[in-house]
């Protein structure tokens, strides 16, 4: 049993985000910029290293890999630990890896480092997303949630625009020289201001889960990066024996559920909204990363751009998609999911439906137009589907939702990557054996490529129409789920109704 601390208060306002909230973000936009900003130093990289166009992939691989096998386990870390402990932990080995990349000698150090990287990176969107649905009341987590839209998507899709512009100045190193004392920076001025929200837990931690969600998780976003490589049936093999994994350990978390503490507590997706939301988020994610990887090809291996003209062009779609999410938010605040996720799914299919028309002289307009309105659409999707899916579930569970989203979204992303790539090589391979010109082949499967996008996106517009316009109001009388176990050191004077009082939380009464 932990010892009772005092949460430091925190201040809610209609008109204010709190500062804890500001201060996570801040951090969290750094370190997941990391998450893309390699795809477009593929080249850099392989004359810097002496090295290969797989094994410099596969600094883009590793990042993600170690994300989805990381995240499992910050639900639980979570838990255990005060919001100060657990943001200094996870920016302190974010800036390690980031000082041991920029110094890198030789490829795998480098490699190294960016699973260092990784690991800080896996904690820091979870404790964003608890803290903000603990220290937010439901009235205002839509406006709040659009600011946080900036990290979930924003940093995503603006690493190859940065990462364009810095290898446009010099070496790759500076990819990781800009970061760091930025990194810091923000660490120390957090450090002097975050307050702790909620308390601590002695939670156990079952390690059977976390080795077996690391081999499962971890390898299915690592065979699903290897298809479109010609690796014949070992991406299969891959894939298969993850996703054994996968149910070794749902099937694990639902006994532990039964007599103790789950790695990630699967009655979260008892809760229909948070279960859609899941969903809807997951296949978005796949268009949208789908899109960034075949996005950045076209422009440099079929348009000949230098990757800092890419960089350029893909910049104004993620601004755009920055500067809309707060306000977003307020909208979805007043009037709720409706008016914003229709009209933005239906946006998401206009743009990759656009872009399935691509060719050799497609006037560059066209192509910032369609990322453009791809980018605005995604954030009027994303924000209120956040919103709507952590608030449906109960306060005890809000770090094993969150933990949960993080995990599903990076087998998203890998998942869609995979099958744009391979759908692309399939195609392009098939016309270069019937003869036809290898540029043009090239085109012809990246449209296919942008076809599985398009049809991903109107997935998504079937998706968003089972989603609610609002949660309805609960009543907090008393526990929902009094059959279930709670956490022994959690008290219950804590937990009211199905939610964590915000004034208690922050108060730490």
């Amino acid at each position: 049993m932990s010892a009772r601390r005092s949460a430091a208060p925190v201040s809610v306002s209609a008109e204010r985000t709190p500062a804890v909230v500001l201060w996570l973000v801040a951090a969290a936009f750094v370190v997941i910029l990391n998450e893309t900003i390699m795809m477009n130093a593929i080249p850099q990289l392989m004359v810097g290293l002496d090295i290969d166009e797989a094994a410099a992939q596969w600094l883009s691989t590793a990042f993600l890999l170690t994300m989805a096998a990381v995240i499992p386990v910050t639900g639980w870390f979570l838990q255990r630990v005060s919001t100060r402990a657990a943001f200094a932990t996870a920016m302190t080995v974010f800036i390690l890896g980031t000082t041991l990349a920029a110094l890198a000698p030789t490829y795998p150090i480098l490699l190294g480092a960016r699973i260092v990287q990784a690991s800080g990176t896996a904690v820091m969107m979870p404790l964003l997303m608890t803290t903000l649905m603990t220290v937010v009341p439901a009235a205002n987590r839509g406006r709040v949630m659009g600011n946080v839209t900036l990290v979930m998507s924003v940093a995503p899709a603006l690493g190859p625009a940065v990462s364009g512009l810095l290898l446009g100045l010099g070496s790759w190193r500076l990819m990781f020289l800009t970061v760091l004392p930025i990194a810091v920076v923000v660490t120390v001025l957090a450090l002097r201001k975050l307050p702790n929200v909620g308390e601590p837990q002695q939670v156990s931690i079952d390690w059977l889960s976390v080795v077996v969600a690391a081999v499962g998780f971890g390898g299915l976003v690592f065979g699903l990066s290897r298809f479109g490589q010609g690796l014949g049936a070992q991406p299969w093999l891959m894939v298969g024996g993850s996703v054994l994994a996968i149910v070794l350990f749902v099937v694990r978390q639902l006994v532990l559920q039964r007599r103790g503490n789950p790695l990630l507590d699967l009655r979260t997706f008892r809760h229909p909204v948070f279960t859609r939301a899941v969903l809807l988020l997951s296949v978005s994610f796949m268009a949208m990363l789908g899109a960034m990887m075949l996005l950045p090809l076209y422009l440099q291996q079929v348009r000949g751009l230098t990757a800092l003209e890419t960089g350029l062009l893909v910049m104004p779609g993620g601004i755009a998609m920055g500067l809309l999410g707060p306000r977003v938010g307020q909208i979805f605040d007043r009037y709720g999911s409706r008016m914003l996720i229709i009209p933005g799914a239906i946006g998401v299919a206009l743009a990759m439906g656009s872009l399935t028309l691509i060719s050799t002289s497609t006037p560059y307009w066209q192509i910032l137009t369609a990322h453009l309105v791809l980018m605005v659409s995604l954030a009027a999707v994303f924000t209120p589907t956040f919103t709507l899916g952590l608030g449906d579930v109960p306060a005890r569970l809000y770090s094993h939702a969150s933990s949960l989203l993080g995990t599903l979204q990076q087998v998203a992303g890998a998942l869609g990557t995979a099958i744009v790539i391979t759908i692309m090589t399939a195609r392009a391979s098939r016309l270069v054996a019937d003869g036809t010109a290898p540029l043009e082949a090239t085109v012809e499967g990246m449209r296919w490529g942008f076809v599985f996008g398009a049809a991903t996106a109107l997935v998504v517009v079937g998706l968003v129409l089972l989603m609610p316009n609002r949660l309805p109001e609960r009543v907090e009388t008393g526990p929902t789920e009094p059959a279930e176990p709670v956490q022994d050191s959690a008290p219950a004077s804590d937990l009211v109704g199905d939610r964590l009082s915000p004034t208690s939380a922050n108060s730490g009464t």
